[in-house]
C-alpha cells in the first residue's frame, strides 16, 4: 500500500484560507492523478478535485469551483489544495488519494483512486 500524508487543516474563520498538502511517503507520486475529497460530518464521501500526473489538467466539484485551486510539485513529491473563500460548510475530513490512470483524470470514478491518506481536519466555524 503506498502511502500518502495530508496536512494543514485546522481551524479557520469564514471568509478565511488554508493550504492542504499531500504528500507521498516512501514512493514518487509522479504517474499518478492525484484527487481530493472530503467527508462532512455525518455525510459520505465527496469528490472535490484532481489534478493529473503532468499537472496540465485539473477539474472540480461545483461546490468548490472558483474557490479550491488543486496543484502539484512533483519535484517535491506534493500535491496541494489551497482553499479560499472557505464556508462552514466546509468543514469535513479531507483526503488525497492517487489513480494510476491518465492523461487526464476524473472525479466521477472514486474507485479509481486506491492509494490514500489518512485525512486532515478542516473546521470552518466563527
Amino acid at each position: 500500500q503506498l502511502q500518502l500524508v495530508e496536512s494543514g487543516g485546522g481551524l479557520v474563520q469564514p471568509g478565511g484560507s488554508l493550504r492542504l498538502s499531500c504528500a507521498a511517503s516512501g514512493w514518487t507520486m509522479d504517474n499518478y492523478a492525484i484527487g481530493w475529497f472530503r467527508q462532512a460530518p455525518g455525510k459520505g464521501r465527496e469528490a472535490l478535485s484532481c489534478i493529473n500526473s503532468g499537472g496540465d489538467f485539473t477539474t472540480y466539484q461545483t461546490s468548490v469551483r472558483g474557490r479550491f485551486t488543486v496543484s502539484r510539485d512533483n519535484a517535491k513529491g506534493t500535491t496541494y489544495l489551497q482553499m479560499n473563500s472557505l464556508k462552514t460548510e466546509d468543514t469535513g475530513v479531507y483526503y488525497c488519494a492517487a489513480a494510476l490512470i491518465g492523461p487526464f483524470c476524473s472525479i466521477d470514478a472514486p474507485g479509481d483512486y486506491v492509494h490514500w491518506g489518512q485525512g486532515t481536519q478542516v473546521i470552518v466555524a466563527s
